[in-house]
């Protein structure tokens, strides 16, 4: 890497870049947005002579600035990069830079790059560095590492307590919206949105996992923000335990900037304590900039996530899971009846759920006991086994490792392995406790015993769940209760490393309550996400819709369930059921028992049509149009190429207009032509009219030929369904 202290340094790819002065105490940002083209001494100097904020009324007599590590120092009066403490001294942090590295990719250094720079601080005795890596997708991860280090002059030898390490990115004054996510089980990624006040806008996860109400992306956009229009900048914190998500806008502005956008670890009281010599490594935090409206954000979150190694190569296999098809009724026969069901209909991978192991005939016994119930399974999990890959199918299997019932073999011989005050534990939730993985003995003991299970039965796939929030979870292991979400969460990735590293080929779901757990930090050692236990159609639309925001389809599990919603009790057609569970990793949680040869037969081509569209659903673009109408969605997949496109156009309720008028599909090329089918062969969308748009019926006798230029610029009308119904358009381009 080059010396670039006291340069003007530019980060350049897709279109985006960020400009920083080095020259300062702390680098700051001259510019994050748009690609300003190649970085001149000319347009430098612009941009730094242009950064200096004026000098205000009642205020320091310097302007303010806002670096990379904004302090009281800098007369930041916002919220701080830092906040902590050593035996209630050192409060007052003011690192200054002492090098600056930096490295550009391409040919042009328009393909990202890196910018390092180390600080030091001999107030509180730390020792920092902050690296900011643009990758080619236009993306930004920021790594922060900070060290105790007593030789650079502590007032006092007690360790350092760190309160707080955020990553802050100004963002400009045309940003004037704020949104974020909120949720519940069963109805997660719920998006809110308001203006931008003055004021401090912060979401905090203290749940010892981000929850069902995670913020999950945080954006600061134009007025005019939409899926396809508007300026956004956001953030996302890489991480799987608390969390502290902030948007800030303070009178006097951030430097030359209006408002803040930032991410940082929740820490707890005294969970970081820095003696000399130890570090603490900052959670990854993602930063990105879209023109092309929260479509834009995606593309860049869905490309990076596919560019990685780990990224999931072979075809997503349709599953089978057996949780709402028999519960805790585990029965070989019951089972071998589904499985062949299975078998028909296309299905490629049987996961068996909850209520194999030991003591497992309800929710309230049994976890911590990974050994098969034999009082169950008299013969193991083999004839089951050996039944499925009879049929050329993976075996997947559920555990929930990080949690424990009191009503348990484990619990019995190890109650301090339950994580909580040793004075008493709190409440149980769905009748369980929390697993002290901090605990080496603990910690051995759950890896051993699930590398058993995934080697005496050759184990493709697990389903790894996590059911409740960490309530007061402090661990005993020293001696005293030291708060322990950090270290239980950074526990948990190092046991999914090593398994994945004991078991080549071993893929692992993260489900937490459903999708209580979608991060990612966890997804860089998983290979989906089960992103909510509702699987009614109408939820499920909402849901994927928002998840989609952070993460490409092939990561997403979306499965059929029966006709009647376990979870919801709402009724809907199978036909609605398929499409919505079609355009992600598809798959099946239904007792396939309960249907006739005519459903078989429709689930079948279902099965045949997500086998011949997974190329593209799981590479291509995703898009969703801006309607007027919030009761419709039309979102859809374009391949790379542009060579083909699917469109799913739902309906969730009744609304005032008669018809759509002209839609727009977007994502097409204006210039191409595309042959358009409708894909009935699962089932007809119930309409609300009595005959459909003229272009409709044409494609209802095979397809119709339309130019680009009508489909995505002029727009076409698009027919009145009944609410809960659904159409799939396929999309071919055509000489």
């Amino acid at each position: 890497m080059l010396d670039g202290y006291g340069a003007v340094l530019a980060l350049r790819a897709a279109g985006t870049s960020l400009v920083l002065d080095t020259d300062g105490r702390v680098p700051r940002v001259l510019h994050w947005g748009a690609d300003l083209g190649a970085l001149d001494e000319a347009l430098s100097e612009a941009l730094r002579d242009s950064g200096g904020p004026a000098v205000l009324n009642n205020s320091p007599d310097v302007p303010r600035s806002f670096s990379l590590w904004p302090s009281e120092f800098e007369g930041w009066a916002g919220t701080p990069a830092q906040e902590g403490h050593a035996a209630g001294s050192a409060t007052t942090p003011r690192p200054h830079t002492v090098a600056v590295r930096y490295e550009t990719a391409g040919e042009n250094g328009d393909l990202g790059g890196r910018i390092e720079f180390d600080l030091v601080d001999e107030i509180t005795a730390l020792r920092s560095t902050m690296s900011i890596a643009l990758d080619r997708f236009g993306v930004l991860a920021v790594d922060v590492t900070v060290t105790r280090d007593a030789a650079l002059g502590a007032t006092t030898a007690e360790p350092y307590t760190l309160d707080a390490l955020r990553v802050l990115m100004p963002v400009p004054e045309r940003a004037t919206d704020i949104l974020d996510f909120t949720g519940k089980w069963c109805r997660e990624r719920a998006p809110q949105r308001g203006p931008l006040f003055f004021g401090s806008h912060v979401r905090r996860a203290r749940r010892g996992k981000p929850g069902h109400d995670a913020p999950f992306l945080v954006v600061a956009g134009t007025e005019d923000l939409g899926f396809r229009r508007g300026e956004a900048w956001a953030a996302h914190l890489a991480w799987s335990g608390d969390a502290e998500y902030v948007v800030e806008r303070l009178t006097e502005g951030a430097g030359p900037f209006s408002s803040v956008l930032g991410v940082g670890e929740g820490l707890r009281p005294g969970e970081i304590a820095l003696a000399d010599g130890d570090s603490y490594v900052a959670p990854t935090a993602l930063f990105l900039w879209s023109a092309d409206g929260l479509d834009g954000l995606a593309d860049r979150l869905h490309r990076r996530l596919r560019a990685r190694p780990s990224h999931p190569a072979k075809p997503r296999p349709l599953t089978l899971n057996s949780w709402e098809a028999v519960y805790f009724d585990h029965d070989l026969d019951r089972l071998t009846a589904l499985v062949e069901r299975a078998a028909r209909v296309g299905v490629e991978r049987v996961v068996l759920d909850d209520g194999w192991f030991h003591g497992r005939r309800g929710a309230n016994a049994g976890l911590g006991d990974w050994i098969v119930d034999r009082s169950v399974w008299p013969d193991g999990l083999g004839p089951l086994v050996d039944i499925v890959r009879a049929h050329g199918m993976e075996f997947g299997l559920w555990f929930e490792p990080e949690m424990i019932n009191l009503d348990s073999d484990l619990a019995r011989a190890h109650p301090d392995w339950v994580l909580g005050p040793r004075q008493a534990l709190g409440a149980t939730a769905r009748d369980q406790h929390v697993l002290d993985l901090t605990r080496p003995d603990a910690y051995a003991y759950v890896l051993e015993r699930i590398s058993a299970i995934v080697d005496e039965y050759g184990v493709d796939y697990i389903k790894w769940d996590h059911n409740r929030d960490l309530s007061e979870a402090v661990s005993g292991y020293a001696g005293v209760d030291r708060p322990a979400v950090h270290e239980q969460t950074t526990a948990l990735y190092r046991m999914l490393d090593t398994l994945r590293a004991r078991h080549p080929g071993l893929e692992i779901e993260t489900c937490s309550g459903g999708g209580g757990r979608v991060d990612l930090g966890i997804l860089d050692r998983t290979d989906r996400v089960w992103a909510s236990d509702c699987n009614d159609p109408v939820e499920r639309l909402k849901i994927e819709r928002w998840t989609r925001m952070l993460l490409p389809p092939e990561l997403i599990g979306s499965h059929l369930g029966a006709e009647r919603s376990h979870t919801t009790s709402r009724r809907t057609d199978l036909a609605f059921r398929l499409i919505v569970a079609l355009t992600a990793h598809a798959g099946i949680e239904w007792d396939l028992q309960e249907a006739d040869d005519e459903q078989l037969a429709q689930i079948a081509r279902w099965g045949a049509a997500y086998r011949e569209l997974r190329g593209l659903i799981h590479s291509g673009r995703v898009v969703n149009a801006d309607l007027a109408d919030d009761t419709t969605l039309l979102t859809g997949i374009v391949a790379d190429d542009g060579s083909r496109a699917i469109f799913t156009w739902a309906r969730l309720g009744t609304s005032a207009p008669g018809q759509s008028g002209r839609v727009r599909l977007p994502g097409l090329d204006a210039d191409a032509r595309y042959a358009v089918r409708v894909r009935d062969d699962f089932g007809t969308a119930s309409r609300h009219q009595s005959a459909d748009p003229s272009w409709i019926v044409a494609a209802a006798s095979g397809t119709v030929v339309l130019p680009g230029a009508v489909l995505a610029v002029a727009g076409v009308p698009l027919p009145t369904l009944n609410p809960q119904q659904a159409m799939l358009f396929d999309l071919v381009r055509v000489p």
